[in-house]
């Protein structure tokens, strides 16, 4: 395949479904759809991590997190892997990143020549409380705020660092495309541009808010104030935060600006490619769009990510350019461990030192026949969660294993929707069995499950144990902040 440039875009949170055209009969997402509409969206891809920290970091390695041992939002990548960034440099090719990282620190070597305003997490240090997760059994944690309690009654119309700060993002990376197109390069490029949005805080502006009338809007599915009873594991995720009743007008004001903040996202994102195509240089860079994991928009009544359901462990996937079919959607699983290998291909490297590696270039996989028996995984041992918590999903089915719980097991063919949960059933329990098997030959999940508490609870004992850990928890903040020398500059 003949190397060009690569435009590389990420947002933050973004439900797969949220889609003009994955279907969605409300939001507005042209810039998207005219993406895909050019090439072609994977519409089964999901994140390798339920949280944003790890799940960057298994996308800057190509590696799962069990593999690389970035837990949670406090073990952020430092560059002690190689990463795609490091394969680049390595080969003279430019790249540059220009918005979020979320790695955990500016001088870290971590595979760009420049970072153009970073969001990394806070002092290097990140949330510490949520590597507490059991391992202190005399201690006892305050409730914490959580999304649904906490950020759904404060959704609405308005401004926030994050939208200030997305604006900025696009204003860079236009500046940067314009200087690209002005210069000769004899070699590609890679531009990495990250989004926050549409990650809450559920504040957008009015000019999108007022897209979405509140009466009109759905409500989730499977609401538990109306007779649903969520699985054990998530009702004791769930019961780890506290916050004021979710009524159901807050419920639908929340869906109306969490899809406003996807056409925010949207718009920005289609500055971007309207400044590449003025660049002159469209036609030489290939296009990657993709999020770091979903969101769950008041499903089983959850919002945030956490949960190994659809709407939080699938992402959007679409990629344009040359070698990428066009109106094309594919429906074989892939995940964020595969943009490493697409990343090297797109500007003409070989995958030599990585032959371990789980992924394979989606170049490839958008070129080849649908393979719906490709696996895909995902994990989580972070915040609230009272064990680890692994998806596996081949074929037609996906796996839920939940350490110390009962599983669940979804049938994705005929139950797209994950409303049905199959694992109890005297029918499936081979199936059930099987689909453990295929985990366990991947990995072990109570060995990974004690591993990572236990590097946890090293980290909080570091931090002075929990009690110290969680005194200095500043107002119950459960995302990260711009910083403010990034503020500054808004």
């Amino acid at each position: 395949m003949e190397p060009t440039n690569l435009l590389l875009i990420m947002s933050d949170e973004h439900n797969p479904q949220m889609l003009g055209c994955a279907g969605h009969d409300r939001v507005q997402t042209p810039h998207l759809d005219a993406l895909a509409a050019r090439g072609t969206r994977f519409a089964a891809a999901y994140t390798t991590c339920l949280i944003c920290v790890p799940a960057r970091a298994s996308f800057a390695t190509g590696r799962y997190v069990h593999a690389i041992a970035y837990w949670d939002n406090a073990m952020a990548y430092d560059g002690r892997i190689t990463s795609w960034g490091h394969r680049l440099q390595e080969a003279g090719i430019r790249v540059e990143s220009i918005g979020k990282l979320h790695y955990r620190q500016q001088a870290d070597q971590t595979g760009f020549d420049q970072q153009h305003i970073p969001m990394h997490i806070t002092d290097g240090i990140g949330m510490v409380q949520g590597s507490i997760r059991g391992q202190f059994p005399d201690f006892q944690p305050p409730q914490r705020r959580s999304p649904s309690g906490g950020i759904v009654p404060g959704a609405g119309p308005g401004e926030t660092t994050y939208t200030r700060y997305d604006r900025k993002i696009a204003d860079l990376a236009c500046d940067w495309l314009r200087e690209a197109g002005a210069r000769p390069h004899r070699t590609p490029w890679v531009l990495f541009v990250s989004f926050v949005s549409p990650h809450f805080p559920l504040v957008v502006p009015d000019e999108y808010f007022r897209l979405y009338p509140v009466d009109d809007m759905p409500l989730p599915k499977l609401d538990p104030t109306t007779g649903f009873a969520p699985h054990p594991w998530s009702a004791r995720l769930t019961r780890q935060h506290a916050g004021p009743e979710v009524t159901r007008a807050m419920k639908q004001r929340a869906i109306a600006a969490y899809l406003g903040l996807c056409t925010f996202v949207d718009a920005h994102i289609g500055r971007v490619l309207q400044a590449l195509a003025r660049s002159g240089l469209a036609d030489r860079t290939r296009v990657v769009y993709t999020s770091d994991h979903g969101e769950n928009a008041g499903a089983r009544g959850m919002w945030g990510k956490s949960v190994p359901y659809a709407e939080a462990t699938g992402i959007p996937l679409i990629m344009a350019g040359a070698g990428v079919p066009a109106g094309k959607v594919c429906t074989t699983p892939v995940t964020l461990v595969d943009a490493y290998p697409t990343v090297l291909e797109a500007v003409g490297l070989e995958q030599t030192a990585e032959q371990g590696l789980p992924g394979r270039s989606l170049y490839g996989t958008a070129q080849a026949d649908d393979d719906p028996e490709r696996l895909a995984f995902s994990e989580y041992h972070a915040a609230g969660s009272p064990s680890g918590a692994f998806m596996l999903r081949q074929g037609r089915y996906k796996l839920h294993y939940y350490v110390g719980y009962t599983p669940e097991l979804f049938d994705i063919v005929d139950d797209p929707e994950e409303t049905r949960n199959l694992a109890g059933a005297p029918a499936y329990a081979a199936v059930v069995r099987d689909y453990e098997q295929r985990l366990r030959a991947m990995v072990d999940p109570e060995a990974i499950d004690a591993r990572a508490k236990a590097d946890q609870k090293t980290l909080v004992e570091r931090h002075g144990g929990p009690a110290a850990v969680m005194a200095k928890l500043s107002g119950g903040k459960n995302f990260t902040e711009v910083p403010p020398e990034v503020v500054a500059v808004l």
